[in-house]
């Protein structure tokens, strides 16, 4: 096979070694730990890189397959490539580069196994992403799971101990849902491929359309748990908030794992969704909105806020699933795709406004359980403090906030404006629902409560006296940030062939034939 036919592969293959590799890696050497680290996730950017282009300049037919072992589908382990998960791939690859590189300052040696934790949670991802059945996305989701245990927890303290308990049971308890909702899919389908499984659906007895209506249920209540929708996410603000900045970065992107699932079954299985799960994500997709937008005004503490900022974008996201609409999708996921960016960059950001202040009010930076105060005093090891310093982390914060707020002239702005011109456009004999209504009022609202909330972090921040809290902040620390925000302001550059992309990605999920013929062969090829 050419070497073009494993890269579909490689986004799992690499981490999993990496991670290998660094359990026997003694941990008393850590810039070897380190540079391992960082060379997989840069080959991972690499070859992301390589398989989104691959699969965004084929035709919709040509998507990737790769049967491991080569066995025809259903029977294979099978792993698809589209535009999709190709984009979900990337948006990972690019945002664990930046924590790992932030870690580098002194997250990375504050616990053990970090970068292996670090490497298996990228495992899980790209496999979730990736694979294209049922079980295996169980697998993947449990790696990916056990990983962020491990990873919330890193650098202790009892905020982290009390916040991770939480996330563990709620998670395990999910993971249960999970397991009782794919065996009862499969019990009545006798698949678990997900286009054979699309195949199925409509030749499932009259009888046994309950069972597997309710394994469709508990798989939803389970991706749902995991994407924050209210009320199933009240573990997230405290758990993100809590973990330390790099771990708080990366974990950006687990809520988008649910929300990746509920879009590619949606997609699949469209019909067994129709007037059920679409309403579930509208509806509650406006809960969790209305839930973050008054936890963001609430928050006094900065990483707590964009805890809840994370659940609002989650829930801006479901709702546009929830519409059923591949316009409004495709403004959803590149909206997607720039609030991931500016969390991110926003919780490497809050860890260097937060140092500079007074330990006692100190709730996300280095603990000192972590470090000693002389190795944060330490002008040899953590920079020098110059008047600069303010003003680059002024100019970050106010970015971050311009993006995710919504706000003109960024990618958050645009997604935003192409959510709300989708919603108009779709309205049958041009009539617009009460309910599209109260969610456009819903997403201006939410946007104007997440500007108000940052501006008045900012103004405590940074117009506060900074003689004796001006944070001493490191170039390895800054550069991860200024890599999102540049990709934040060339996601907005290139907003016309980005959104041209990913409307065609659109297209594709709700149109899935092409996706069930790449996986199981033409219609007339296929064995009855």
């Amino acid at each position: 096979m050419p070497f073009a036919d494993h890269l579909i592969i490689l986004p799992i293959l690499l981490p999993m070694l990496a991670g290998i590799v660094l359990v026997l890696v003694d941990e008393r050497h850590h810039a070897a730990k380190l540079a391992i680290s960082i060379v997989a996730t840069l080959a991972l950017v690499v070859v992301s890189l390589m398989l989104l282009a691959q699969v965004d300049g084929a035709a919709q037919a040509s998507l990737g397959v790769y049967r491991l072992g080569d066995w025809p589908a259903p029977f294979a382990i099978v792993l698809v490539a589209d535009r999709l998960a190709a984009l979900m791939v990337t948006l990972a690859a690019v945002l664990a580069l930046a924590a790992v590189t932030y870690s580098a300052a002194r997250w990375h040696s504050a616990g053990p196994h970090f970068h292996t934790l670090f490497q298996l949670l990228l495992m899980g991802l790209n496999g979730a992403f990736l694979t294209g059945d049922l079980f295996n996305l169980f697998v993947f989701f449990e790696i990916l799971l056990a990983a962020s245990y491990g990873l919330a927890l890193h650098g202790s303290g009892p905020a982290r101990v009390r916040a991770g308990l939480h996330y563990v049971a709620f998670n395990l308890a999910a993971s249960s849902l999970f397991l009782v909702g794919v065996s009862l899919i499969y019990g009545v389908t006798g698949t678990l491929n997900m286009a054979d499984l699309a195949m199925r659906m409509a030749a499932i007895p009259a009888g046994s359309r309950p069972l597997f209506d309710a394994g469709l249920a508990l798989l939803g209540i389970a991706f749902l748990v995991k994407a924050g929708m209210w009320p199933l996410s009240f573990w997230l603000p405290a758990t993100y908030g809590a973990a330390s900045a790099p771990v708080a970065a990366i974990f950006a992107i687990m809520s988008k794992v649910g929300i990746y699932v509920l879009l590619r079954l949606s997609g699949l299985l469209g019909t067994a969704l129709d007037g059920f799960g679409h309403d579930w994500m509208f509806f509650g997709g406006m809960a969790t909105m209305l839930f973050g937008t008054v936890g963001v005004l609430s928050s006094q503490e900065l990483p707590r806020m964009i805890g809840f900022a994370v659940l609002l974008s989650s829930g801006t996201t479901l709702a546009m699933l929830g519409y059923g609409d591949a316009g409004v999708t495709a403004g959803a996921m590149y909206y997607l795709v720039a609030s991931t960016l500016g969390l991110s960059c926003l919780f490497l950001l809050a860890e260097l406004m937060e140092r500079g202040r007074p330990i006692e009010a100190d709730v996300f930076a280095v603990t000192l359980e972590a470090f000693g105060d002389d190795e944060i005093e330490s002008d040899a090891d953590v920079g020098i403090a110059v008047p600069a310093t303010m003003g680059l982390l002024t100019i970050s914060f106010a970015g971050c906030a311009i993006l995710l707020a919504g706000m003109p002239p960024l990618a958050g702005f645009v997604g935003k404006f192409a959510m709300l011109r989708s919603m108009l456009g779709a309205g049958a004999g041009g009539t617009v629902p009460a309910t599209t209504w109260g969610l456009m009022a819903l997403v201006i609202v939410s946007g104007l409560a997440m500007l108000i909330a940052l501006m008045r972090t900012g103004i405590n921040r940074f117009w506060a006296p900074t003689d004796d809290h001006v944070p001493r902040v490191r170039v390895v620390e800054m550069a991860p940030i200024a890599l999102l925000l540049g990709l934040g302001v060339a996601l907005t550059l290139l907003a016309g062939p980005v959104m041209a992309s990913i409307q065609t990605m659109s297209d594709g999920v709700y149109h899935p034939s092409a996706y069930v013929d790449a996986v199981l062969g033409p219609a007339a090829e296929r064995t009855p």
